[in-house]
């Protein structure tokens, strides 16, 4: 299975969930699970996704995911599942 992270940061606005979700399923990229939350006005969430069935390569992803956030003023990071964990580890 070919897994990402997708992180989002930012101030908090209507439709932040709804603009991200709506980009990954109309390229059909599965969400295996999402964390969400808002600390005073700041908006953080985490996802797992499922890239298997993608109509977009990667790296299209992730940067029409980093210029969505910027339509929406949040910061929107996609990176692949191992990367992610190697630059995590302790």
């Amino acid at each position: 299975m070919k897994r990402a992270i997708i992180t989002v940061l930012g101030k908090d606005t209507v439709g932040i969930i709804a603009r991200v979700c709506t980009y990954l399923a109309e390229h059909k990229i599965n969400i295996l699970d999402i964390s969400q939350t808002i600390v005073q006005d700041y908006f953080n969430m985490m996802m797992i996704v499922d890239m298997n069935q993608s109509t977009a390569a990667f790296d299209t992803v992730v940067d029409e995911l980093a210029k969505l956030g910027e339509d929406i003023g949040v910061m929107v990071k996609c990176q692949r599942e191992d990367i992610f964990h190697m630059m995590h580890r302790i």
